[in-house]
């Protein structure tokens, strides 16, 4: 079993139609089937433009975010079809209609700004694997608490959520709180001990052999300068990029970055 490389922009709240038509225009010939598999991720808005830039290229499309539910009644949550006043979350059915193939999923400023729960997070991205999603489920501590010495406790707690969930349609994604926006970067180090930590947890909640090939990516000012050495480290299977990937030329050097060859299962 090998692990290809997943690289991942996270857009957040950026971009017009015009930009992501241009920045897809300027990607999808590039990217092969032979390197890391590649997801841009732009807001809910612009969801309808990517896919249609992107049908028939290497480049797979994302979004950030999904409801729980399957559908009802929940006034704000809307279908891509409605979205040019969009203002809450989406079906996730409604984006595998779409075109949508990945969502993400506990990221940590859903956490942080909109209340999203261990339990809300989980919830999610089974929904959207009914929908027949791939998800990017995100774990990280805060500052305070890595100062604390409680890394590990808390990516143990946040990871649980991921139990029952088809590990072939999944990836953590480590992101460091204190490291995102905030031009701090884990050390290869550190970002290697907390990966480590998440393949041992998977093991025990998805079983050893799903757990070798889960991909596990970085996310915390992942920049062309330093991804490679944080790409280089055994379990570090890829990057969720956030501002880095709004310029196509950097995040093009974080994708030329990630190691070639598939890691093995066996490493």
């Amino acid at each position: 079993m090998s692990r290809r490389p997943l690289i991942a922009a996270n857009w957040k709240m950026h971009g017009t139609v015009a930009s992501v038509q241009a920045y897809l225009e300027a990607l999808v010939d590039r990217v092969g089937a032979a390197g890391p598999e590649v997801v841009v991720c732009p807001p809910f808005t612009l969801l309808p433009a990517a896919v249609l830039i992107a049908t028939g290229s290497e480049v797979a499309i994302g979004a950030q975010n999904c409801h729980w539910e399957d559908s009802g009644a929940f006034t704000g949550e809307v279908a891509p079809a409605m979205l040019a006043a969009f203002t809450g979350e989406v079906a996730p059915a409604m984006l595998a209609e779409l075109g949508v193939r990945w969502v993400i999923a506990g990221h940590s400023e859903r956490r942080q700004y909109f209340g999203e729960s261990d339990a809300s997070a989980g919830a999610r991205a089974k929904a959207a694997q009914r929908a027949g999603l791939d998800v990017i489920f995100c774990v990280g501590e805060t500052l305070e608490q890595r100062e604390a010495g409680a890394t590990l406790a808390v990516l143990e707690r946040q990871s649980t959520a991921i139990e029952g969930l088809d590990p072939a349609h999944l990836a953590l994604a480590y992101e460091p709180i204190w490291a995102i926006g905030t031009g701090k970067t884990a050390t290869a180090t550190q970002a290697q001990e907390a990966h480590a930590a998440l393949r041992r947890r998977a093991g025990e909640l998805l079983g050893e052999p799903a757990a070798a090939g889960l991909r596990i990516l970085y996310g915390g000012s992942v920049k062309p300068d330093n991804a490679a050495v944080l790409l280089a480290e055994k379990d570090v299977d890829g990057a969720l990029v956030g501002g880095a990937s709004l310029d196509v030329e950097g995040f093009w050097a974080i994708i030329h970055a990630a190691p070639g060859e598939h890691r093995g299962a066996e490493e």
